[in-house]
């Protein structure tokens, strides 16, 4: 499989979702690809800007591609191997009242205001335009993924989205060098990163939402202005992989996951609610 690497450049880089985004590298399935991206709001530096190539439309996420993969076809799965995520030296987070926590980040752990984190860096956005024409926002998670912002996607683990465009057009950006699960005040720690995905299609899945594999457990996750609703798909979308991967038929699979499936809040903060289930591996034996 191929190795590929996009260069921090505005050219590769843009701030909306839109299916008429022209590709910026192909890729076969099972190639891996490395990139850099600005922190979400677009700095390299702190205070320091990257230049957005279209300032009217760029108004979201700092994200690199679109990525298109060959032979991937809406309706397929895209599968997302995240290889690796480091983190700059430096990172902000944002609070009320224009409160804001600069911080130093080195090895595993973050420092900010004379108080310590321990970093667990992920990418916020990981996803491909909706099938609908037209310029959609960075801001809100969709089932095609997006600004999911889950905090258990670190190196390690892998993603599964629901193709919604031929070629699949996947992006990726909004570096956070550690989170807790809502993202309360709407920012993490928000860090330029450098990042390695491999990306694969699946043809034996069927999926409507996102699902992934993390270490050691499954997740499933749903969004909605509603939590319930949220909370609703994301069930579904668990009892759907306890099916698939345990062999169990839906009423089993219902109630083994009101003792054994837990529901996390993803978070809060983007237009609208994630929540996500979660199915260790050691919760039925």
């Amino acid at each position: 499989m191929a190795r590929h690497e996009l260069p921090l450049d505005v050219s590769v880089l843009h701030g909306h979702f839109s299916r008429e985004l022209e590709p910026v590298l192909t890729v076969d399935p099972g190639d891996t690809v490395a990139f850099s991206v600005p922190n979400a709001g677009w700095d390299v530096g702190r205070d320091e800007p990257f230049r957005r190539r279209n300032p009217e439309l760029d108004t979201g996420h700092a994200l690199a591609g679109p990525i298109e993969v060959r032979g991937a076809r809406a309706g397929d799965v895209l599968e997302v191997g995240i290889d690796a995520v480091v983190p700059g030296s430096w990172g902000v987070t944002f609070g009320g009242e224009g409160h804001r926590l600069d911080w130093a980040l080195e090895g595993d752990v973050g420092r900010a205001a004379g108080r310590s984190v321990r970093l667990a860096p992920f990418l916020g956005v990981l996803g491909m335009p909706p099938a609908e024409p037209g310029v959609h926002s960075t801001t809100p998670p969709r089932p095609s993924g997006g600004n999911i912002d889950c905090k258990e996607l670190v190196a390690g683990t892998t993603l599964y989205l629901p193709i919604p465009v031929d070629g699949a057009r996947f992006s990726a950006g909004d570096g956070h060098a550690a989170q807790g699960d809502g993202e309360v005040s709407g920012t993490a720690i928000e860090a330029p990163v450098g990042a390695r995905l491999t990306l694969d299609v699946r043809q034996d899945l069927e999926l409507e939402w996102p699902i992934a594999r993390v270490d050691g457990a499954w997740l499933a996750f749903g969004f909605d202005k509603h939590l319930g609703r949220a909370a609703k798909i994301a069930v579904g979308g668990m009892l759907d992989l306890m099916v698939r991967e345990l062999d169990l038929d839906r009423r089993e699979a219902l109630a083994f996951a009101s003792v054994a499936v837990d529901l996390r809040v993803t978070q809060v903060v983007n237009l609208v609610l994630g929540v996500h289930a979660v199915l260790r591996d050691d919760a039925l034996g």
